[in-house]
């Protein structure tokens, strides 16, 4: 059904498609302005909607930034506040959206801010904390700023240039915009990819002369934790009831996962950014265990009995993890 839907719309695809077009070459004419700032800032995004791997991607960047002092600017999806907020000790999940507020949790020592205006975000962050550097996730397409270096991800199972535009296909922006980008990096490889492989892929990107593909694949902790320090080995469900809950836009590599070491459970699934409501709740509070992500588990927290989640990363081979560590401490 949902196949015929996305052919269906296909006309309506064509009009999108043009719409982006002729945004993407107002701004290349000069007709719409982007703007450098002083402080370095790295922006990491996509050409499609959801599920590459964004979050775990400036995650690993805030680890090798770990002796700066970083920003984080993001816009804040599905937040009830309203322009610029910058995060604090008494933030909720509500205020920052969930992404953030993970980020804002597992980092402490890292700035975040929120505003649907990255220029105003930028501007805010540098009168009011001067970082050394600012991380803008899921920014490739805010034109209006001009990032210092652009990281764009696409995935191994579906690459931007294998994609259509929206509704019929997921892509948000037009695939030459790809050319933008300093690095392409292929999230959710298989472990252990073939060099030839590899080349084939880069071979189909086509990547210019200044731009580098690298190859992620994500790695999943060995434990699950409630997030107030019980933990316990991933091994150890399989003779428990358990149900997943995920409102995540890529549910499957983690499903795919689950399965292939041998848990069985009742899979829960909804939209990504998905704000369960107590209904939904009530569903799946009867299971001895509740397995979740990260990104829902900031939702779910408080809310049920039993909550876990299972944490994340993107993993590189030495020689990819070696440039892009490079390339970022580059910038200073």
């Amino acid at each position: 059904m949902l196949q015929l839907l996305r052919k269906i719309a296909f006309p309506i695809s064509l009009i999108y498609a043009l719409v982006v077009h002729v945004r993407n070459f107002l701004f290349n004419v000069g007709v719409f302005s982007s703007k450098s700032y002083r402080t370095p800032t790295i922006c990491v995004g996509n050409l499609s909607v959801g599920g590459t791997g964004k979050t775990p991607m400036t995650e690993h960047l805030l680890r090798i930034l770990s002796d700066r002092k970083v920003a984080v600017l993001s816009r804040g999806y599905k937040r009830k506040s309203k322009g610029f907020y910058l995060a604090d000790a008494e933030s909720t999940v509500l205020e920052l959206g969930d992404e953030p507020y993970q980020i804002h949790q597992k980092f402490t020592g890292v700035i975040v801010a929120v505003d649907a205006d990255r220029r105003n975000g930028i501007e805010k962050l540098e009168s009011l904390v001067q970082p050394d550097v600012i991380v803008l996730d899921d920014a490739f397409q805010h034109r209006k700023v001009k990032p210092s270096f652009s990281i764009l991800l696409t995935t191994y199972h579906n690459l931007y240039v294998d994609d259509w535009y929206l509704p019929t296909g997921s892509l948000r922006d037009a695939r030459k915009e790809a050319r933008r980008a300093d690095l392409i990096i292929v999230t959710k490889c298989p472990i252990g990819l073939p060099e030839d492989e590899k080349k084939a892929i880069r071979a189909k990107l086509n990547p210019r002369k200044h731009q580098k593909v690298l190859f992620a694949s994500l790695q999943y902790h060995d434990v699950v934790s409630n997030g107030e320090g019980v933990e316990m080995k991933l091994s150890q469900l399989k003779n428990e009831q358990v149900a997943l809950v995920t409102g995540i836009a890529s549910p499957e590599p983690l499903v795919e996962h689950l399965k292939s070491i041998g848990l069985d459970f009742e899979h829960f699934e909804y939209g990504d950014h998905h704000h369960f409501t107590d209904k939904e709740i009530q569903q799946f509070q009867g299971y001895e265990m509740l397995l979740t992500t990260e990104k829902d588990f900031v939702r779910l927290k408080g809310r049920v009995d039993g909550l876990y989640f299972l944490e994340i990363a993107h993993s590189f081979s030495d020689e990819d993890g070696v440039v892009l560590k490079k390339a970022v401490e580059g910038l200073f």
